[in-house]
């Protein structure tokens, strides 16, 4: 079974990892009960926020999630590469957050979206690494150990 080249499994389970306890973060920022009532005057307007930015960062951890299932399922030998390639692809057209209504929610829960912003563009740069196609060109240490192997010219 060929490896993905710019992932392994080691990388996927740290960022499984990682991904859920982000995860619970997420679910704990965003639940409704309480948080509201800090809101002041703008009530509406930070609870349309709250509720409209909740579903933007669960959503993105989940696209997160389910990318690092199916390479997981990848390197455990129950996905073909192809299955994967066909059906292991990141969304690019997730919704990025409204700076308005982010301004209405605490210096925390912006920390929080950003961070999974930033979790999220980490997989994709993966992703795209791993999509590339192979253009021939030797990697680094392939050229390196070619240099090695060369004879010395005297």
């Amino acid at each position: 079974m060929p490896q993905p080249t710019s992932i392994n499994p080691q990388i996927v389970e740290s960022l499984y990892c990682d991904a859920l306890v982000l995860s619970d973060e997420v679910r704990s920022a965003f639940n409704l009960s309480g948080r509201i009532d800090e809101a002041g005057e703008k009530k509406d307007l930070a609870r349309i926020a709250l509720s409209s930015e909740g579903l933007r960062t669960t959503t993105r951890m989940m696209h997160a999630i389910a990318w690092l299932l199916n390479h997981r399922a990848f390197f455990m030998g129950e996905l073909s590469e192809m299955q994967l390639r066909r059906h292991g692809r990141l969304s690019l057209e997730l919704q990025e957050s409204d700076p308005d209504q982010l301004g209405l929610l605490d210096v925390e829960v912006q920390e929080l979206i950003s961070e999974t912003q930033s979790f999220y563009r980490r997989l994709v740069r993966l992703d795209r690494g791993w999509r590339q196609p192979d253009s021939g060109l030797p990697g680094a240490v392939n050229r390196l150990r070619q240099t090695f192997e060369r004879p010395v010219e005297h």
